[in-house]
């Protein structure tokens, strides 16, 4: 009976049999600072290329809007709406939902047990484009979507039809998001770093060609999309087929990846949510900036402002990885002391990062208007909401690396990854927003009060994420209990 649970559960068996987890690897005190240091370096050297990742792949879509925006102000406007649309129904979500497979591969690496990060892609490859049918009839309905929620008749058609174009990326997207996190958990980021660095400049090429050589204008920029992911995933599927560095973590497709799907979904939807939540409550400042008064303004102000706060995201995201890679690394291999000091590590590097960055924005408050517009107005309105703003990004980098681990703290108990979900839930939609409506609309603070609410809700999330963490039962989390209920099995204790 033990062979047949730990064939199906192998995680488990370096655990239990072989005694992998170790109590005198339990904290016992302060680690000392040469510890600290190379747990900082560990850290940077994978957060570096992650960072350079994710800053590439969030320029992909928006290379595809510059070139849009050269064809005209209804391009543009149709484009960034179905591109917003299609962030917050589907991209969003896809993230989040891979987001689980740094937990299920970053232990099963620690653990040595190499053949289950292929079981857990297979698993995410699956559920993701399952996931993608319901997003793509929701994008094939987008313009009567938009021309419902009142907006404008030729921007609905417009944009809609952006969406339907934009169909064909969903499914790629999802594979790549597992591909990306199969590697990440091995710090096997040199092929990430290359294959996103090399898709980039083909998009570039591509959406020259499609939009304005062939003519195809928004639905050629659309389709770019798609093409690139699709290269980027041959080139990474490429990779993990026939490198030898992949040899024990990729055995090919088994019937064993198509199993416990709805176990997977269980780690997976929590995470997505959490995820979705917050990009939602920053989408409802858009919409509340564009019933003040002057909601030309107001809308190009928070359209910057998003631009800015999700181009410096970028950053902590990077270290969020990073460290997520960390902590589940650390966990397989039973070894909680160190996890832990991954965890301090890397709040203290969010803190010193956002300290840095909020000083360099508002250092140059006058100044990053013009990089978007030339609009005296809206540069000097900026201007006075960029020290609000900083602050906003310094709260974002600490809840961004807080939530990047926070499932691989508790993948034990399912109630707690939900909880995870339900903090994101209270703190932006029960305090975030509903200050924000207040500060803006009762004391007429303008987008200062919506910035200022929404600071409200992150800054919450953020002290309530680090309560969770700071109460963390790390020898618990390193356990053979705690391995066994991550892939969705809890081992008797009397075993």
């Amino acid at each position: 009976m033990m062979s047949e649970r730990n064939s199906e559960f192998p995680l488990l068996s370096n655990n239990i049999e072989k005694g992998s987890w170790n109590p005198e690897d339990c904290d016992k005190g302060c680690c000392d600072i040469g510890e600290v240091i190379e747990e900082t370096k560990k850290q940077l050297e994978l957060a570096g290329p992650l960072v350079l990742v994710s800053f590439l792949q969030y320029f992909l879509q928006m290379i595809s809007i510059m070139f849009v925006g050269r064809l005209g102000e209804l391009s543009l406007s149709s484009a960034t709406l179905a591109t917003s649309f299609a962030g917050v129904t589907g991209f969003s979500f896809m993230l989040g939902t891979g987001s689980a497979l740094e937990t299920l591969c970053g232990q099963a690496y620690g653990a040595k047990q190499y053949h289950m990060l292929g079981i857990h892609m297979q698993r995410g490859m699956l559920v993701l484009l399952a996931i993608s049918i319901p997003i793509s009839i929701i994008w094939a309905f987008a313009g009567h979507i938009f021309a419902f929620c009142g907006q404008d008749m030729e921007v609905s058609v417009h944009a809609g039809l952006y969406a339907r174009w934009l169909i064909p990326s969903i499914f790629p997207y999802g594979l790549l998001q597992c591909q990306l996190r199969f590697l990440q958990t091995q710090s096997r980021l040199k092929p990430l770093v290359f294959s996103t660095c090399f898709t980039s400049l083909i998009h570039v090429l591509l959406c020259w060609a499609l939009v304005f050589r062939l003519g195809m204008g928004n639905k050629g920029a659309a389709l770019c999309n798609a093409i690139s992911y699709w290269i980027n995933v041959l080139i990474l599927a490429l990779y993990i087929r026939f490198a030898s560095s992949c040899k024990e973590t990729w055995t090919g497709f088994s019937k064993e990846g198509a199993r416990n799907l709805f176990s997977f979904l269980s780690l997976a939807i929590p995470s997505a949510l959490m995820v979705c939540l917050e990009q939602w409550a920053y989408e409802f400042l858009v919409f509340m900036s564009g019933l003040l008064p002057n909601p030309k303004l107001e809308t190009s102000m928070m359209a910057i402002s998003l631009s800015i706060s999700s181009l410096v995201f970028r950053i902590p995201f990077g270290f969020g990885s990073a460290v997520s890679t960390r902590v589940s690394n650390e966990l397989g291999a039973g070894k909680p002391k160190a996890a832990k000091l991954a965890a301090r590590v890397v709040l203290l590097l969010a803190v010193v990062e956002g300290l840095l960055l909020s000083g360099i924005a508002v250092a140059a408050r006058n100044v990053w208007g013009y990089i978007y517009t030339n609009e005296d107005e809206v540069v000097k309105y900026l201007s006075t909401i960029m020290p609000v703003l900083a602050l906003s990004n310094f709260m974002d980098g600490i809840q961004g690396v807080l939530s990047e681990y926070y499932f691989n703290l508790y993948c034990e108990r399912m109630w707690l990854q939900k909880l995870g979900a339900l903090v994101n839930l209270g703190a932006y939609y029960l305090v975030g927003l509903p200050s924000a409506v207040i500060l803006t609309f009762v004391f007429h603070l303008g987008g200062k009060g919506l910035w200022t609410g929404i600071i409200s809700g992150s800054g919450l999330q953020a002290l309530l994420l680090l309560l969770i963490t700071l109460r963390t039962n790390w020898e618990l989390q390193a356990s053979n209990e705690g391995h066994a209920a991550c892939v969705g099995y809890r081992f008797p204790k009397h075993v």
